[in-house]
């Protein structure tokens, strides 16, 4: 018996393999290699350990073996370049119910899995997708999740997170969590293949809409109120400059709003 003993899921799309690794440079990179081989599409790729694990904006995503969870799923979706964000959007709802089960759980916009009560980091979500015209040839999606990983055993540089475990009072089973979160996802993929977009839902878990966040771009900080994701995924900001609109950004403050 291994932590990742879950079924097979020979008729579904996502996850209807499992390739598991001790260590491996990147899940993401080795789903990207599936894409080319026969049946290799949707096939699970799990790690102990990355040595060349990424997050978003170019960081290094490291974790100790054995306590959390870092899987990708390689597809070639029926989506459109201007849907290609609600890839992300799905991962995250998908993410974010797997985890729901342990403990409660909520998104910080634009994909980050965080705690309920004080916003601590439980994981994030690594998109990396290939266009070919007007439509997304293929994308590989990364779920990166701590699970068992004492928040003491953190290192200085993620103060800021937590695991499902500390949330939950007590270990989680990973291959549980790994269950649930391939089946959410591969019911999100033919959700949006179906033209169902998952910006309604997405809102509604977000729990980044109604605060006051100082957003990190790369033309500069804007602070503002977050008061809703428009229909092209960006997060709808009111400044004291106007309603702006921003496709991407890393939020550096969040704070509750004050009344008007």
């Amino acid at each position: 018996m291994t932590p990742w003993d879950i079924a097979d899921r020979p008729r579904r799309r996502v996850g209807r393999g499992l390739e598991l690794h001790d260590e491996i440079p990147s899940t993401n990179d080795r789903a990207r290699e599936l894409l080319a081989e026969p049946d290799g599409e949707g096939r699970a790729v799990v790690a102990e350990v990355q040595t060349a694990g990424r997050g978003r904006r170019g960081r290094t995503w490291t974790s100790p073996g054995g306590v959390n969870l870092a899987v990708s799923v390689g597809l070639q979706p029926r989506l459109s370049t201007g849907d290609a964000w609600q890839l992300a959007a799905a991962a995250a709802l998908a993410a974010w119910d797997a985890c729901n089960r342990f403990a409660p759980v909520t998104l910080k916009w634009p994909n980050d899995v965080v705690a309920d009560f004080d916003g601590a980091k439980v994981g994030g979500i690594l998109i990396e997708t290939t266009l070919d015209g007007e439509r997304v040839a293929e994308a590989v999606i990364g779920i990166g999740l701590n699970l068992n990983w004492a928040r003491r055993d953190m290192p200085a540089e993620l103060a800021g997170a937590t695991s499902l475990a500390e949330l939950a009072g007590g270990p989680v089973d990973r291959g549980e969590v790994l269950d649930g979160l391939l089946d959410a996802l591969d019911d999100e993929i033919v959700a949006l293949e179906a033209g169902h977009t998952p910006r309604d839902r997405y809102r509604a878990a977000c729990s980044t809409l109604g605060r006051e966040v100082e957003l990190e771009t790369g033309e500069g900080r804007i602070h503002g109120r977050a008061v809703d994701i428009d229909e092209r995924g960006e997060l709808v900001l009111e400044t004291s400059d106007g309603t702006v609109h921003v496709a991407s950004g890393e939020i550096a403050r969040l704070r509750t709003a004050v009344p008007a």
